[in-house]
């Protein structure tokens, strides 16, 4: 509170402090130098003895306790305080003090002077500035060494307070300053005050005092908080390193077992089984059923060969050769694509046309093969052959047509050519094999086109089944057209014998030339030209050679005996020949002959 004069404060300072504060110069002439206070301890009662008795001013907010005496308030008008215990550095005016104006201050009951006050800080009054001390008057006990003691002393047994101090040094004050709450205490009796020099800029704020500490400039700065960025980077990081392993893990162990579990392939759900009719797929369903294998015995041989089903009466049709052993009293066993079997029964053979028709009986559901025409058939044109290559029954090949109208011969191991067959066949590329033999030949629609029959085997010394040579098949197929086959076939049905197309002449097999030259003698010595034959009707004469047949080229008599059992008895065909030197045309009616 403030009385209206000017009040000298000061506050207990450690003597490192109190060294830290400069001395002042020594005062001049015009200074009103301040008396510094006696030595601390048992002093401090004198000087307050010597102090006169005056009005005394309270500086706490509440009354002292009543086991307290108060501490003596100072008196500015007779510039005389109570002395603190601790020693304090003097104020040191460096001119005239000038006291401000009374102002009126409202009046304050007096307490007694209290050497030790024990609420709030000691109240410290400026030093006289002229003048000798009164003197106090004499403590009412004997000082205790375990009393409270005042603000800012630790005692005996109370640890020491933190102490605050600055990072740097502290602001002097100027030397005029005489009072205010932050003025320095006085420094202890007997020590030279440093000099003045310039005033210090504010330094930082103080900081918490260490007392094991190393000194200010060893205070360490304050730990920096951790970001949580760093500690999110180290929570990802870690998050990454136990999912590696982790995976690593399982990728070794999925590596060694092929996986965890079981097995489940992938695999396209079901779908339709119908396929186009005129596709292999197609074909083949709705042909298989009426095909048949052939296992036939008989004469100390066996063979294996394949049929397809001509009617419902149970004739199926087949090649010679493949049932040449059982044509006195061999067996025939029939095998449907069902798997079930039948024994059949031999109706007819030809071994000028390799044909042959055996019947099963007993056998209900047939399924017929529809029959095309082979007049028809192009080159080029798709086409699916079935069989039982090597005893592998149902087995489907296909391929296109290769040729047409290709006269080969098939047989001859006999040697007297009673069993050569003379075909005038398409060619297919269709893989065909020895078992092939007697299967249909189906164009795009399913309907039989040929019979097949012979291949061109490599290695082989023969060009049918029959030969002494079962190599593979090498793309060259032959089958008999189906007009051919189907004529045939109805003979051997109705008469158990087929009849062959003939023009009446021998020919000359050994002739080397170009086209097919008729003999000067027949078997036997007979003519070579029949007598009333066709041929004698058309003026055939030995000696001609016959170079075309309906203007198709022939280049040997094998070629032209192919080109006229492609026919049917009764046709009528226009041969081109040459005689002495002359090329001519005759037409021929074809005549027939009981085939074997």
């Amino acid at each position: 509170m403030s009385d209206g004069k000017p009040n000298w404060w000061s506050r207990p300072s450690t003597p490192p402090e109190a060294a830290r504060i400069p001395t002042p110069p020594p005062a001049e002439e015009d200074d009103f130098p301040l008396q510094a206070p006696g030595p601390a301890g048992p002093a401090a009662p004198e000087r307050a003895a010597e102090a006169p008795a005056g009005p005394r001013v309270d500086m706490t907010k509440q009354p002292a306790p009543a086991s307290e005496a108060a501490r003596p308030a100072a008196d500015p008008a007779a510039g005389a305080a109570a002395a603190p215990e601790t020693a304090t550095t003097p104020l040191q005016a460096t001119g005239p003090v000038q006291a401000p104006e009374p102002v009126a201050a409202p009046p304050v009951e007096a307490a007694p002077p209290a050497p030790h006050s024990e609420v709030g800080p000691p109240v410290e009054a400026a030093p006289p500035v002229a003048g000798p001390a009164p003197a106090a008057p004499p403590p009412l006990h004997a000082p205790d060494e375990y009393r409270t003691p005042p603000y800012g002393e630790p005692g005996p047994w109370a640890p020491a307070p933190p102490v605050q101090r600055p990072g740097a040094p502290s602001p002097v004050p100027p030397p005029h300053a005489v009072a205010g709450p932050h003025a320095a205490a006085p420094a202890p009796q007997g020590t030279v005050p440093p000099p003045q020099g310039p005033v210090p800029p504010p330094q930082a704020a103080w900081g918490q005092y260490d007392p094991w500490g190393a000194g200010a400039g060893a205070v360490p700065p304050p730990a920096r908080k951790k970001s949580r960025r760093g500690l999110a980077l180290v929570g990802a990081l870690a998050f990454a390193l136990v999912t590696g392993v982790i995976g690593g893990g399982v990728g070794a162990y999925v590596e060694r077992n092929g996986g965890i579990g079981s097995v489940q392939l992938p695999q396209a759900g079901a779908g339709t089984s119908d396929r186009a009719p005129d596709s292999v797929a197609g074909i083949a369903a709705r042909a298989l059923p009426g095909v048949v294998t052939l296992h036939v015995s008989g004469g100390g041989s066996a063979g294996t060969g394949t049929g397809f089903v001509l009617d419902n009466r149970g004739h199926i049709l087949t090649n010679n050769h493949v049932v040449d052993a059982a044509a006195t009293s061999g067996d025939i066993t029939v095998t449907f694509s069902s798997g079930e079997t039948a024994s059949a029964k031999l109706i007819g053979k030809d071994t000028g046309y390799d044909l042959a028709v055996v019947r099963v009986t007993g056998v209900s559901g047939l399924q017929p093969l529809p029959l095309g025409n082979s007049d028809d058939v192009r080159v080029g044109d798709p086409v699916v052959a079935i069989g039982a290559p090597f005893d592998l029954s149902n087995t489907v090949t296909s391929g296109i047509i290769s040729a047409k109208e290709r006269p080969i011969t098939a047989g001859g191991e006999k040697g007297d050519g009673s069993d050569i067959s003379y075909v005038d066949a398409l060619q297919t590329d269709a893989p065909i094999n020895p078992g092939n033999s007697g299967g249909p030949l189906l164009d795009g629609k399913g309907r039989v086109i040929g019979i097949n029959s012979a291949i061109r085997a490599a290695g082989g010394s023969g060009e049918g089944d029959g030969g002494t040579g079962q190599a593979g098949s090498i793309g060259l197929g032959f089958a008999i057209p189906v007009n051919q086959g189907k004529r045939v076939a109805e003979e051997l049905i109705n008469t158990g014998k087929a009849t062959h197309p003939v023009i009446g002449v021998s020919l000359d097999m050994q002739f080397n030339g170009d086209g097919a030259r008729v003999g000067d003698k027949g078997k036997d010595g007979t003519a070579s030209v029949t007598p009333g034959g066709p041929a004698a009707k058309a003026g055939l004469r030995p000696g001609d050679v016959i170079t075309k047949v309906d203007g198709q080229r022939v280049h040997n008599g094998e070629e032209l005996i192919v080109k006229i059992r492609a026919h049917r008895p009764g046709d009528k065909l226009a041969l081109t020949l040459t005689r002495d030197g002359r090329e001519l045309t005759r037409t021929v009616t074809l005549g027939s002959a009981q085939g074997t």
